[in-house]
């Protein structure tokens, strides 16, 4: 308990007292990834604060045995590394509908589906209005063809504006 509290301490300390940086006010882009198949997704980033944003993903995945769409939001937090470099951890979910290939005649092929996400990145802002990120993203899904746990791992580039 005592080892609980002391890093919940540090971890509130390293938080309240790391240099806050200054995050582009809006940014909007593209995020390539792959969890089990090609993704890209338009990305949209909006600062609430001056270390956290909202992101909003709209994307396209394509797979072995499928082809679906999902939105997603998420809330970051922003804490600077070194000059251009940060990361960022943050929290959400979305909604998503898919066509899943080679289905019975008779039988629906397409579902609707909810999940809840985490985030961790890093990213690097460019002297010029650009901003690439490499994040990983795990997504736990709710429905008959998203019900497991999948991992996305992607690289973001954005426009700052």
């Amino acid at each position: 308990m005592k080892k609980l509290i002391l890093v919940a301490i540090a971890f509130i300390g390293f938080t309240t007292l790391s240099n806050a940086q200054d995050i582009s006010e809006n940014a909007i882009g593209l995020r390539l990834g792959d969890s089990d198949g090609f993704g890209a997704e338009i990305s949209y980033q909006r600062a609430l604060s001056d270390n956290n944003r909202l992101e909003l993903d709209l994307g396209w995945r394509s797979g072995n045995d499928y082809d679906g769409f999902k939105l997603t939001g998420l809330y970051q937090w922003v804490w600077n590394i070194d000059g251009g470099f940060n990361w960022y951890a943050g929290a959400g979910g979305g909604v998503g509908t898919v066509s899943i290939d080679n289905v019975p005649a008779g039988f629906d092929d397409s579902e609707t589906f909810v999940f809840v996400a985490g985030d961790v990145g890093i990213e690097y802002n460019f002297d010029i209005p650009l901003l690439l990120s490499l994040d990983f993203r795990p997504e736990l899904g709710f429905g008959d063809f998203r019900d497991d746990l999948d991992f996305d791992i992607a690289l973001g580039i954005r426009y700052q504006f």
